[in-house]
């Protein structure tokens, strides 16, 4: 049974055909070819393994929407999939089905509704980081199948590149320190996390302040009321001067752990076997967030009372909502380090391997 959206004149969605996508013809009665431009991959390697190919705009399944992309987030798991997953012990890899498109993180506009969906019409402007953490969001891309209940409304105030440089970042941020939202054990633990509440007065020490999720979590713990230490490299203090931070630690001159003390939480966005020495800054019975792969003595954190508590980060279009509205006000904002246009995806990822990022790296879909 055809089902008409929102009331757009000519656009009709039959829940069991290959949805017909409008590139902004005029002419009546002419048809899409049903393609679009993607980035995928065709075998695990570097960045010269993205490739800029035609490809079938998606089918949408109950509960989706087609979104036309504007512009796409790039972060840490979408060069983990390039790479094979390599970061995971081989015993727990995936195996990839080639070939292969990545990325979760998506703004745009809704071009057409599956039957069932009743909050979203076409036209809607939206943004959200779509099933992760499965590996099949496919947001490098000119069109994007998404749950509707991956999205949340864009904040108006607030452009697409920005808009989709938040998502994936900000529900981390979020997640670990203001409501984890659902029930699902953390699979690196095995046990649901419990974010600390943040009052004011308390510390909370930002570790890789700079990059995606540390900027955000320097200012959600700001809008808390914390007073907020940010370690990260000389260059971005004033980036993260303006976001909030009380004070910058510069990590290349100074160790955090030689003047930061009695801290009542630790976010730690970059991991590693240096992350031990960051239980030195808190004080006794206080918390620490690795946002990475790090390890702990477990009988140091034990002596020290330490509490040691991650996450997988999850989908979530209603702690995007909230999301939006602090972005609407200008209570967060997002960095963007640098953006790229889709075709370019590989360059993208290059810059990510450099480092050093301050905010988020985006890629521009241009219609």
């Amino acid at each position: 049974m055809p089902f008409r959206n929102g009331g757009v004149a000519g656009r009709v969605l039959d829940a069991t055909a290959d949805p017909v996508v409008d590139w902004g013809s005029n002419v009546p009665g002419e048809k899409a070819t049903g393609v679009m431009k993607a980035i995928q991959f065709h075998e695990a390697g570097g960045p010269e393994v993205l490739r800029y190919e035609e490809v079938p705009v998606p089918e949408l399944g109950p509960g989706e929407v087609l979104v036309r992309v504007r512009a796409v987030g790039v972060n840490p798991p979408d060069w983990y999939l390039r790479e094979g997953m390599t970061v995971m012990p081989p015993e727990l890899r995936p195996v990839l089905d080639f070939p292969v498109i990545p990325g979760t993180d998506v703004s745009g506009v809704v071009d057409a509704v599956a039957p069932d969906v009743r909050d979203v019409a076409v036209g809607d402007e939206v943004f959200g980081m779509v099933r992760f953490p499965a590996l099949d969001g496919r947001a490098y891309a000119e069109y994007v199948a998404a749950p509707a209940a991956d999205l949340a409304r864009k904040p108006a105030g607030v452009d697409h590149v920005r808009a989709a440089g938040a998502p994936m970042a900000a529900l981390t941020a979020w997640q670990f320190l203001i409501d984890l939202g659902h029930d699902v054990p953390s699979p690196f633990t095995g046990r649901v996390h419990r974010p600390v509440p943040i009052t004011p007065g308390m510390t909370v020490v930002v570790n890789g302040a700079a990059g995606g999720v540390g900027h955000f979590a320097v200012q959600l713990a700001k809008w808390r009321g914390a007073h907020v230490v940010a370690v990260a490299s000389g260059g971005h203090e004033q980036f993260l001067r303006k976001l909030g931070a009380d004070e910058f630690v510069d990590y290349t001159t100074t160790r955090a752990e030689d003047v930061v003390s009695g801290a009542d939480l630790v976010i730690d966005a970059v991991g590693g076997p240096d992350s031990a020495r960051f239980l030195t800054v808190l004080r006794r019975g206080g918390t620490m967030l690795p946002v990475f792969f790090a390890e702990y003595d477990p009988a140091e954190t034990q002596r020290r009372g330490i509490t040691v508590s991650n996450i997988q980060v999850r989908a979530s279009g209603a702690q995007l909502a909230e999301i939006a509205g602090l972005l609407d006000a200008g209570t967060l904002r997002v960095g963007v380090d640098s953006t790229y246009p889709l075709a370019e995806a590989a360059r993208a990822h290059e810059r990510a391997a450099r480092g050093h990022i301050e905010g988020k790296i985006v890629l521009e879909v241009r219609s």
